[in-house]
């Protein structure tokens, strides 16, 4: 039962899970801040259903439509389904399943979450395809992240959002947006022969590893300014300023790993470090709600 489960969460990857989760559950401490940051535990649970269950679909889908290229790829050729450990009846099932799995808590949770569901599982899914038609394929990657933090403040707001938070909704989504495409860019040099040879594309292939690395650098820049902005927005302080700064260092860092060292060391600049992005993030946006007004469950 334990391998059953480790298979099938080493097969979409629910590790990765910590990349998006941390910005949602932060969004929606934000959201719920006239409630002592707390949405309630039903809120709460249903948003953590809802985004399993995005990933879940999102990552399936990606390994049924990559199935191909994946057997190629000497990098990937000995996951599940081109492995055979997992049938692609299995994963059709898996992907069909999540989605309703999302649209089912979005109905439970509000209708505009309900109403907009298909269009987030059509976004999360639709990155898959696109490295077969555009460079610019961190960007919708980057968009379908950005969804977890917009969708957790939509459900505990619901339609009822005034322009401020529009404004910190979407400063938050843009920042992830620019988060993703850099540490994205970086991922995408381990496979820039076999994704050159293979006409797949990415900006690692369309500009040359060093030239990505700079636009990476670049994005991850921008995306501090966002973050700067989403906390003055918010009007949060000292805790903040300090997460923001260590967030800072940990993505020079990353960078530093990239350009220094060999694509053995690019998991750690990917995985590691970047989880420890998002849950600084969630700590020090959940110390300034603490300290403005309390947290409280109920």
């Amino acid at each position: 039962m334990i391998s059953t489960i480790q298979k099938w969460g080493s097969f979409v990857r629910f590790s990765h899970t910590v990349f998006a989760l941390p910005f949602a559950l932060a969004a929606m401490l934000v959201a719920a801040r006239d409630h002592r940051g707390w949405p309630g535990w039903k809120t709460f649970g249903l948003i953590l259903v809802a985004m399993v269950c995005a990933r879940t679909c999102a990552m399936a889908f990606n390994r049924i439509v990559d199935c191909k290229f994946d057997a190629l790829n000497p990098r990937t050729a000995n996951r599940h389904l081109p492995a055979g450990q997992i049938s692609l009846a299995s994963a059709v099932l898996l992907c069909v399943l999540s989605g309703a799995g999302l649209i089912a808590a979005s109905w439970l949770l509000n209708p505009l979450c309900f109403y907009l569901s298909p269009v987030a599982l059509i976004a999360v899914c639709f990155y898959s395809l696109t490295k077969r038609f555009t460079y610019y394929t961190h960007v919708f990657l980057g968009v379908a992240l950005a969804l977890a933090p917009v969708g957790a403040w939509l459900a505990v707001k619901g339609a009822n959002v005034s322009m401020l938070e529009i404004f910190q909704m979407t400063t938050l989504a843009a920042a992830v947006i620019l988060w993703l495409v850099g540490f994205d860019i970086i991922y995408a040099l381990q496979d820039y022969e076999f994704d050159k040879s293979h006409g797949l594309r990415s900006l690692v292939v369309a500009w040359g590893p060093q030239n990505a690395l700079s636009a990476a650098f670049l994005a991850h820049m921008a995306m501090c300014g966002l973050l700067f902005g989403f906390g003055f927005l918010c009007g949060f302080r000292l805790a903040y300023l300090i997460g923001w700064l260590i967030i800072l260092i940990c993505l020079v860092l990353e960078h530093w790993i990239a350009r220094r060292r060999s694509l053995n060391w690019i998991n750690n600049a990917f995985f590691r470090l970047n989880a420890l992005v998002g849950i600084i993030f969630l700590v020090v946006v959940a110390a300034e709600v603490v300290l403005q007004g309390g947290f409280r469950f109920r």
